[in-house]
């Protein structure tokens, strides 16, 4: 089992033929709406990878809420651990595409704000039964935190994607089991530019040095991600595809990557899988829409050789 610790937010979409510049008003088409929210698409995503997973979060009490929480218990996820909050609504993600399947994204984060450490603690069960917790930077530090601290005490592995970038404290990091950045945030993180592989491997390397976790993955979207542990570093490619929407991609990584580690399978091996989930994913629409499921990976990946 996995416990996903993390943002819920409404996706709004609108699809554009390039991103406008300030004050300029362009036409789009295509409006859509989806469930979202790093946190909730790691949780769906690792659903989809058939292994059991919880969610412990905080959405309003309101349609979207309703909406986001019934996605997640269609997938199979447990939703015990989520909130509902009748003070604030439930986050929001207005999200334009342009042509190339690029994105812009602002984020209202609404009842995600409210997510305290008590509420992470009240779910102390819940990880006492995982074999894995992931959490992002979507939520409140204090519950990030808390859920970090917590995941050492109940000697659960512990991953951090630190998405979006938000400064970080070291000793927030020394809890980390594995650190999963993009090439951004590693950037931030290390404080060198990530460019490439060559660049990622530099990034990776300070980063452990900095947080003294021993396994760091710096994801670099088509290109792949590399790989920094005692078990194996290298380079794992992706996989070259027509991208028409790349949200979520990330999401859809990182739930197939943790699925497939606590599944036993070796580093390698997870990442190429990760890749290959990741590859599917933007080749369709939506955030949780696009996640694949592991039988669809496993086939996609015999077609590749």
């Amino acid at each position: 089992m996995i416990t996903v610790v993390g943002s819920f937010n409404m996706d709004l979409f609108i699809e554009a033929p390039r991103f406008p510049a300030p004050g300029e008003a362009i036409l789009g088409k295509n409006f859509r709406r989806a469930p979202g929210g790093k946190g909730a698409n790691q949780a769906y995503a690792v659903a989809k990878m058939g292994v059991p997973v919880a969610m412990v979060g905080a959405v309003g009490q309101d349609a979207f809420g309703d909406e986001m929480v019934a996605n997640l218990l269609e997938a199979g996820v447990g939703t015990r651990g989520v909130i509902r909050r009748d003070t604030v609504a439930s986050g929001t993600a207005m999200i334009v595409l342009d042509a190339t399947g690029q994105n812009q994204i602002v984020v209202a984060n609404g009842a995600n704000e409210t997510l305290t450490a008590a509420d992470v603690l009240a779910n102390r069960d819940s990880f006492l039964r995982s074999q894995a917790v992931i959490v992002q930077l979507e939520t409140p530090m204090d519950s990030v935190a808390a859920t970090l601290r917590l995941a050492r005490e109940c000697r659960v592995l512990s991953v951090l994607n630190p998405a979006p970038f938000a400064p970080v404290t070291d000793a927030l990091l020394h809890l980390c089991d594995w650190i999963i950045p993009n090439e951004n945030e590693a950037a931030k993180l290390s404080g060198s530019e990530v460019r490439d592989a060559g660049s990622a491997a530099g990034a990776a390397v300070a980063i452990k040095l900095r947080s003294a976790c021993p396994r760091v993955a710096v994801t670099l979207g088509a290109n792949g991600v590399w790989v920094d542990t005692p078990e194996f570093t290298g380079h794992v490619p992706g996989f070259k595809v027509a991208a028409v929407d790349t949200v979520g991609a990330g999401d859809t990584f990182i739930g197939a990557f943790v699925a497939r580690l606590v599944g036993g399978v070796p580093v390698r091996e997870a990442a190429r899988f990760a890749c290959a989930a990741a590859a599917i994913a933007v080749t369709r629409r939506g955030a949780q829409s696009s996640i694949p499921t592991h039988g669809e990976v496993e086939e996609w990946l015999q077609r590749q050789g």
